[in-house]
């Protein structure tokens, strides 16, 4: 038996007008398949998923110094992986929604 993966769910503008369409934005390993990321997502939050869409960013490059008369190094940030997952039934409470009061007039 495999260990259970951890899924964490990006909280940014675009997940969040993301979320309005019921498609909730999570960031995964990115040695997880599809398959892991949905059971992983239905027993961490006890939701129903209908479909997943994944995608891997490839580290950029950035280079660093190692001296004043020295060539400067490469090296690459590491891969991550996003996972928009579609929910068929329920939803998730990512993002705190604000309690709305009424205004006081000001006189």
């Amino acid at each position: 038996m495999t260990a259970p993966i951890l899924v964490t769910p990006v909280t940014t503008e675009k997940a969040y007008g993301q979320s309005q369409k019921n498609v909730y934005v999570f960031a995964a390993p990115v040695a997880a398949n599809k398959q892991q990321i949905a059971a992983a997502i239905e027993s961490q939050y006890g939701v129903k998923v209908a479909g997943i869409k994944t995608l891997v960013q490839s580290g950029k490059a950035i280079r660093f110094s190692r001296g004043k008369n020295r060539y400067p190094g490469t090296t690459n940030r590491t891969d991550s992986k996003k996972a928009y997952v579609t929910l068929s039934e329920g939803s998730i409470q990512v993002f705190e929604q604000p309690v709305e009061t009424e205004a006081e007039d000001k006189k």
